[in-house]
């Protein structure tokens, strides 16, 4: 496993300042995580390309970008190609997912493959040597400030079983209702990417917030 890295999500950010938002996690976090969603794969419409584009030019950070779009294979090697560190399709929407996901790496990102909290991991196994990072989603995709979904954890627990069966150097991240009552069961489940989205930007300290979520999980993992 990796050492747990912090990918704040500015979905619960203030979208009308969200260059000094991420400005405010540039000494804690490790990625930004980007919610690109177009009210067809998810019921909800957040932001695109161009927004991205605009994050790159004032972020230190790398762009996480977390793609909950229909019709993946399109759009997804763009967000690449303009300069994210790391792009997630999801499992779902895409229909020729090895093809864009060499296309994503191709463009010199890091490719991911999202899975929503019903889908089973192992259908997908055969595609873990294509991917940089396995995302499993911790709440139904679409809002932020969710209730984190326990049952996902055992799926957790399956899918670092199956990283480790195949000695990949795969990442494996948590999205959804990651906060300090949660980080620490997803940590010893085997994340050790973790996506937080209210936890950081409700707090008075988005920065100081990012470092206690990660002292949490650098604690349960070394457990």
């Amino acid at each position: 496993m990796a050492p747990p890295q912090i990918s704040p999500s500015i979905l619960s950010a203030d979208f009308a300042r969200l260059a000094e938002d991420v400005e405010r996690i540039a000494d804690s976090a490790d990625w930004v995580h980007v919610d690109v969603m177009d009210n067809h794969f998810v019921p909800n419409l957040t932001l695109g390309l161009p927004v991205v584009e605009a994050l790159l030019k004032h972020s230190a950070l790398p762009l996480d970008c977390h793609l909950m779009i229909e019709d993946p294979d399109r759009w997804a090697p763009a967000y690449a190609e303009a300069g994210a560190g790391s792009v997630t399709i999801h499992a779902e929407a895409a229909k020729a997912p090895i093809r864009t996901l060499r296309a994503i790496r191709a463009a010199g990102a890091r490719a991911a493959l999202g899975i929503n909290p019903a889908t089973p991991v192992e259908p997908y196994e055969d595609l873990l040597g294509e991917i940089d990072m396995l995302l499993l989603m911790t709440v139904e995709p679409g809002f932020g400030g969710q209730r984190f979904l326990d049952v996902v954890l055992p799926k957790v627990r399956r899918a670092r079983q199956l990283i480790r069966d195949r000695d990949l150097p795969v990442w494996l991240q948590v999205d959804g209702g990651v906060s300090e009552e949660t980080i620490e069961r997803c940590a010893e489940a085997g994340a050790d990417v973790f996506v937080a989205g209210s936890a950081v930007y409700g707090a008075d300290d988005p920065g100081e917030a990012v470092r206690k979520l990660r002292g949490q999980a650098e604690g349960a993992a070394s457990r």
